[in-house]
């Protein structure tokens, strides 16, 4: 069932042009990343979702009504900011009550017991009387992550939310909000620059770039089957090379190394060796003097016993190939 819908959005602040025709739908329950490098329309694209910003041409729907101008405190949703946004004067408990206290209709009992419901959802009950600046960045992240869903919100925005934290806070924060969004059922639309939080949160991406939408699909569509040559480009890694009038692509880790004596199509010189752990990466140069990388999995390549000058030969499999018209 659609919960949000954004209909040919246009959006542009004075001569730039952030969104161009942006068409999306959002399913109930859905982890949505809307993904993209910086300045693409990305953070725009959710503002309008808000209400925070309003599209000069286009529609927003919420459950099927039109919210193009609804303002943002009737479109029931949460929201989290990039920078916490929370009061460093108020307690956890406080900053979670804060909105509560706001909210028609909900008593003092309610509020303090989903204040503590959302803090145990987020294991932060321990916590409950420290300040902001007694807490770590992970903390005041999983805090205002409480204030949104303590509000019990039909569906919950998130703004570069795992951006400003280190990579090993962020790998942690990252599965627990994805168990926290699977846990509520709550549908979560989430902006990020990171392709592979949105590979590893996200029930379906959109991929941007300059104000448009390249692609839509599962992390799986996305990457095995990249609509464009950017998307390709943008999310992991990808060989181009031409081919008889059409770009051809091709991940490394779908590349196969033959022996000299066997079928193969392309030979490339090894110019260095990269050892990445589970995998080893070969940087390549082929015949035409384009780079070639290729992942095997460590055990394989240490068997091959490689060393940058020595040729290799090349499989690159006909189902593993993704093919683009080249460029007029």
């Amino acid at each position: 069932m659609t919960l949000l819908e954004v209909d040919k959005v246009t959006k542009a602040f004075d001569k730039q042009t952030a969104l161009k025709d942006v068409s999306a739908v959002i399913n109930q329950g859905e982890l949505v990343c809307i993904l993209g490098p910086h300045g693409c329309g990305k953070t725009t694209l959710l503002r309008i979702i808000a209400g925070l910003e309003t599209a000069d041409s286009g529609r927003v729907f919420i459950n099927d009504k039109d919210a193009t101008y609804l303002p943002p405190a009737k479109r029931n949703f949460g929201i989290v900011f990039q920078s916490y946004a929370l009061f460093p004067n108020m307690t956890v408990m406080g900053n979670i009550l804060f909105g509560l206290k706001q909210k028609k209709g909900v008593t003092k009992f309610e509020a303090k017991r989903r204040a503590r419901e959302a803090l145990e959802l987020v294991d932060l009950a321990e916590h409950r009387d420290k300040y902001p600046r007694q807490l770590s960045g992970g903390m005041q992240q999983r805090t205002a992550l409480a204030r949104a869903i303590a509000l019990s919100p039909q569906f919950l925005l998130l703004d570069e939310p795992l951006s400003a934290l280190d990579a090993k806070v962020r790998l942690k924060l990252r599965g627990e909000i994805r168990s926290i969004q699977q846990t509520l059922g709550i549908t979560t639309v989430m902006v990020t620059h990171d392709q592979e939080e949105a590979l590893t949160m996200a029930d379906r991406i959109i991929v941007m770039n300059n104000a448009v939408v390249e692609q839509i699909g599962t992390p799986r569509e996305i990457y095995d089957h990249p609509a464009t040559p950017f998307v390709a480009n943008f999310i992991g890694t990808m060989n181009f090379y031409d081919s008889r009038g059409e770009i051809c692509a091709i991940r490394p880790e779908n590349i196969e190394i033959a022996s000299g004596n066997a079928a193969y199509d392309a030979a490339a010189r090894v110019k260095a060796i990269e050892f990445k752990g589970a995998l080893t990466r070969i940087y390549g140069l082929l015949a035409d003097v384009n780079e070639v990388w290729v992942d095997l999995p460590s055990e394989q390549a240490d068997a091959l016993c490689l060393h940058p000058g020595e040729m290799v030969y090349l499989r690159m499999p006909e189902d593993r190939l993704v093919k683009y018209a080249a460029a007029a």
